[in-house]
C-alpha cells in the first residue's frame, strides 16, 4: 500500500497600491456617494 501526501504552501502578502490606483479608488467612491445621495433625494419625495 502506498500513501502519497502532497504539501501545499500558500503565501499571502498585502499588495502595495500605486498612486494611480489610490486616486482611482477615491474617485470611484466619490462617484458612488454622489449617486447614492442623488437616489436618496429622488426617493425621499415619495
Amino acid at each position: 500500500m502506498t500513501l502519497n501526501i502532497f504539501f501545499l504552501t500558500i503565501t499571502i502578502k498585502k499588495r502595495e497600491l500605486s498612486i494611480e490606483e489610490i486616486l482611482h479608488d477615491q474617485m470611484v467612491k466619490k462617484i458612488q456617494d454622489e449617486n447614492r445621495d442623488r437616489q436618496y433625494t429622488m426617493y425621499r419625495t415619495y
